[in-house]
């Protein structure tokens, strides 16, 4: 067995225990299944996100560098040897994993790790786009890369299923993949089953100790639900992806007369120093205090990790979260 096997192994063994000790990111994450896949499963051919065929010889040592899937590789054992640590939730077992070599964000990432990590398989996207990708497959060079970057106008429900299918199909997982798909499905029909149309929804982002608008379209965490379940915007004003909200007074937010608030607390994850916690910024302000949403605390805010994750699992706890919001508001 190479070093490397034996080092993908040993990753394989501690991901496998630590798994299940529990550290789940989020209540909806799937049990542990550790199991390799077959000793003729590879080499295989899939179709990427983006559109390229890619033949994949072994997966052995696997380099994950979109945040959406650290979950996974955590829940599936998936052999991961090199990964942007600085990115992955406190929650996940891969945080510290002496194992894994970390090459630290998408801003400033250590490419040198990949190199030294050698994989033999990249999934690659979502923060590590454009010159950053081409910086991991220059580190990679005989690595499959798998690039996990959708057309942006496909629809978030079916890039979740597509994407989740792709990694069933790479790591020999597709039972598994297609158990998660139905446990999404399953919660995208509660929350739409639970929702009236009638009732008003505004997303808002914490960032530094202040309220910031979410626009419905693109707006950071909340945008996917307005899409997922066709809700009706309390406010519907131009905005931008900002990772922070956009700039919109306190005031128009308190005008809106929301009757769900939808929150992505970033502090929560990123914040630095003494901040407040979303729902307490919130019942707080003085500007939002008529607002129906807070009247009722009808209130659902994205797990605390939601920032660093955005993946299917803090989506289905969402969901349900929703669900249960919207059978009271």
């Amino acid at each position: 067995m190479t070093k490397r096997r034996l080092a993908a192994a040993a990753a394989l063994a501690l991901a496998s225990v630590l798994a299940f000790t529990g550290c789940a990111a989020t209540p909806a994450a799937t049990e542990p299944t550790a199991s390799a896949p077959a000793a003729d499963y590879y080499p295989v051919t899939v179709t990427d996100m983006a559109g390229n065929q890619v033949t994949i010889e072994s997966a052995d040592s696997v380099a994950v560098t979109d945040n959406r899937f650290f979950q996974l590789a955590t829940d599936w054992g998936l052999p991961v040897s090199v990964a942007p640590l600085g990115l992955v939730s406190p929650n996940n077992p891969m945080k510290n994993d002496a194992s894994i070599l970390s090459i630290g964000t998408h801003s400033e990432p250590d490419f040198e790790k990949i190199v030294a990590a050698d994989p033999d398989l990249v999934i690659n996207g979502y923060r590590f786009g454009g010159d950053t990708a081409q910086g991991v497959k220059n580190a990679a060079p005989n690595a499959a890369f798998i690039d996990m970057t959708g057309p942006k106008d496909m629809p978030i429900d079916e890039y979740t299923v597509r994407s989740i299918t792709l990694m069933g199909e790479i790591f020999d997982k597709k039972d598994e993949a297609a158990a998660l798909v139905t446990k999404f499905r399953t919660a995208v029909d509660n929350a739409k089953a639970a929702y009236k149309p009638e009732k008003k929804v505004l997303g808002v982002i914490t960032s530094g100790g202040e309220i910031n608008y979410a626009n419905p379209t693109d707006g950071r965490g909340s945008s996917v639900f307005f899409q997922l379940l066709g809700l009706t915007p309390a406010l519907d004003v131009s905005g931008s992806e900002n990772h922070t909200g956009d700039s919109v007074s306190i005031e128009m937010l308190g005008q809106s007369n929301a009757d769900v608030l939808l929150v992505l607390d970033r502090d929560a994850a990123v914040g630095t120093g003494d901040v407040k916690p979303a729902l307490e910024l919130i019942n707080g302000s003085a500007a939002l205090a008529a607002v129906p949403a807070v009247v009722n605390q009808s209130i659902e805010v994205m797990p605390g990790d939601y920032y660093l994750t955005e993946d299917v699992f803090a989506y289905i706890t969402v969901l349900d979260g929703l669900a249960e919001v919207f059978k009271t508001a």
